[in-house]
């Protein structure tokens, strides 16, 4: 089989892609010709070797996939060959074959095409547990999304208007904040403008007149994070998701007792591994808002297996919107 393959840590245009040994499912696995996988922006983390946890060299990565059921390992009985299936896996997906627990699968509607699932994967998987899960959303309520033209952030933006929220889009390019509006916000915060600490929580309240946002989703980190907890209400949530600004914000303590706040994270691949039943049901759920045309994944551009590093390398200067997926054939 075709696999990307990291043997040291660097940027996405060191890596090769290889003919390597096909796997075998192992006990609880199952084999799957992979037919798309997503590029997220921790796969950019992994390769360059910044993430917080690295696989033991040479590996393939790659998070999420999607394709068919060619084989199932002893004591699999969830799934069968010629089931089509998403797969959330820790790494991995970059490959024509991916061999990974039967518990990390879930089937796939026949309508969603195998593009539009791996494009949900990581991202919707995430979206929708910093909203629901960890930031304890409650309908109608306002919802700020930061990085909302990334894959999360879009991602945020559409479950959240399709769950009932005023949905408010923070960006920094005026392409993205075509894109979130079409998406579904219902105002766009402007993150290009100088000042954030104090500029988003300026432009909040005159669209929430004065209300501020209960729920916050935050991608970026950094100066948009300091401006966005401002902008909180009283007892408003704010959910840490990732730090693609780059630097990692402090919070006072003293601020959150202020208005209750209440500021939480989300390592999504924890639920992943301690709570697959729940991601199994999330991804139910994401599928059924996919087919009433609630949610759609945006793909800005597929790329074959073989130009995954222009792919990366897209991620890498932040020039993606929503979405781009590696097809293998």
């Amino acid at each position: 089989m075709r696999a990307v393959r990291i043997h040291e840590y660097g940027p996405p245009s060191s890596h090769p892609v290889e003919e390597v040994p096909a796997p075998s499912p192992s006990a609880g696995e199952v084999l799957v010709d992979v037919a798309a996988a997503t590029v997220n922006y921790p796969d950019l983390l992994v390769v360059t070797g910044k993430y917080q946890l690295l696989p033991e060299r040479p590996f393939t990565p790659g998070k999420d996939a999607a394709g068919t059921v060619t084989a199932v390992g002893p004591g699999v009985t969830t799934l069968e060959p010629g089931d089509r299936v998403v797969a959330h896996v820790e790494h991995g997906a970059y490959a024509t074959q991916l061999a990974t627990p039967a518990r990390q699968c879930q089937r796939m509607p026949d309508s969603v095409s195998f593009v539009d699932a791996a494009a949900m994967g990581l991202v919707y998987q995430t979206a929708y547990f910093a909203l629901i899960d960890r930031g304890q959303y409650r309908h109608g309520e306002v919802v700020l999304v930061t990085g909302a033209g990334g894959g999360v952030g879009l991602a945020a933006v559409q479950i959240a208007k399709a769950l009932g929220a005023t949905v408010l889009a923070a960006v920094r390019r005026p392409a993205h904040a075509a894109l979130v509006r079409a998406s579904g916000a219902d105002h766009v915060i402007d993150l290009g403008v100088p000042d954030l600490r104090n500029a988003i929580r300026e432009q909040v309240h005159a669209v929430t007149g004065g209300h501020g946002a209960d729920v916050v989703i935050d991608t970026l980190g950094g100066d948009p994070f300091d401006g966005a907890l401002r902008a909180l209400a009283w007892c408003g949530r704010i959910v840490v998701v990732g730090f693609a600004a780059g630097r990692i914000p402090e919070i006072r303590a003293n601020y959150l007792l202020l208005k209750n706040i209440t500021a939480t994270g989300l390592q999504w691949s924890d639920y992943r591994s301690r709570a697959p039943e729940r991601v199994a049901e999330v991804q139910r759920e994401l599928f059924l808002l996919l087919e009433r045309g609630a949610i759609r994944p945006h793909v800005m551009k597929t790329f074959p297996l073989e130009r995954f590093a222009e792919a990366m390398t897209l991620v890498q200067d932040g020039d993606v919107e929503g979405k781009v997926v590696l097809t293998m054939t």
